[in-house]
């Protein structure tokens, strides 16, 4: 397991370098062409007394908040949650003044958790090495780092589902998932090598189309170029939408929702609950984590009704409860 995270890891820091990904599961594969990029992700806001010395597409790292210098703490987040934590973050400060340098990372958490495992994470010639406290994931991952002995018990707060980005107005009139089976309908997919969310998403091609429109979509469209994957859908799929490269992705709710707040030219979708799929999100404190009493406050903040209430105004649920 660990040499697959290794490699895997390798995979990602080249991608991360040259902007352009080359190694995948499922060849061949049409992925997103960074020279044609139009549109900047969205940004956390910026600290005005910095030097601020973006260039889009070349430094350009939107996952990675603040300073991994003598940080205070250290949160390695799921990527969809990118839009939560700067609020969330904000409001744990408040009532924690002391801890004043936190650093956090909104990658996928399956980077994250090969990040944990290497001890670092290399973007072109930047080595970040830092080590985590807090690991936020969906249970499915999480289960995997118990059983790996990364934590040691964890803990629900918030629920997700899916929904469809298309472009504002709709206009290949994309009304659900069989649609995205179409040859005129270029899809924006995450990866299966990179993000659990795809399982979940080829899941309810499934339970939409059976196995053929799983099939279709994911063989038949990526060997045509129809069907573009991705390493960081939480980033690439918004933007290969604007820009015009893919007409609609399978999202988690929340992001298609955020489009909107920050009024990029996105609708979304809806998937009827019978095809749809439930995201359901922990937290533990990591088992080496260098501040270990700053992370359990974290963890007992993240499940705290201010922080729910956060967690709802980006458009995530309650967790169902029991979740084990």
């Amino acid at each position: 397991m660990r040499n697959m995270r290794s490699r895997s890891l390798a995979a990602f820091v080249i991608f991360a370098l040259t902007t352009i990904g080359s190694i995948v599961h499922r060849p061949p594969i049409a992925e997103a062409d960074e020279s044609s990029r139009k549109t900047s992700p969205p940004w956390s806001a910026r600290d005005p007394k910095q030097f601020d010395f973006t260039i889009d597409g070349i430094d350009n790292v939107p996952d990675l908040h603040g300073s991994p210098a003598n940080p205070d703490l250290v949160i390695f987040a799921a990527g969809n949650q990118f839009m939560v934590m700067p609020e969330l973050v904000a409001a744990f400060r408040a009532q924690h003044p002391g801890v004043a340098r936190i650093f956090y990372e909104t990658l996928p958490p399956g980077i994250e958790a090969q990040q944990i495992d290497r001890g670092s994470i290399e973007i072109g010639n930047l080595i970040v090495d830092v080590r985590p406290d807090v690991f936020m994931s969906g249970v499915g991952r999480m289960k995997q780092e118990v059983a790996e002995g990364i934590v040691d018990s964890y803990a629900a707060y918030a629920s997700n589902t899916l929904a469809i980005e298309v472009a504002r107005g709709n206009p290949k009139h994309v009304v659900g998932l069989a649609d995205l089976g179409r040859d005129d309908v270029r899809v924006s997919m995450p990866n299966p090598a990179w993000e659990g969310v795809a399982m979940q998403i080829e899941a309810s091609y499934r339970k939409a189309g059976g196995d053929e429109l799983d099939e279709r979509i994911m063989k038949t469209k990526v060997a045509k170029g129809t069907t573009i994957l991705t390493h960081i859908h939480h980033r690439e799929t918004p933007l290969n939408i604007i820009d015009g490269r893919a007409d609609a992705g399978p999202v988690w709710l929340s992001e298609a929702l955020y489009q909107q707040r920050i009024a990029n030219p996105i609708e979304y979708v809806t998937i009827p609950v019978a095809v749809n799929a439930t995201a359901v999100y922990v937290d533990a404190v990591v088992r080496s984590a260098p501040h270990k009493e700053t992370a359990r406050a974290f963890v007992a903040f993240v499940s705290s009704p201010q922080a729910a209430s956060i967690y709802r105004s980006y458009g995530f649920t309650p967790p169902p409860k029991g979740t084990r």
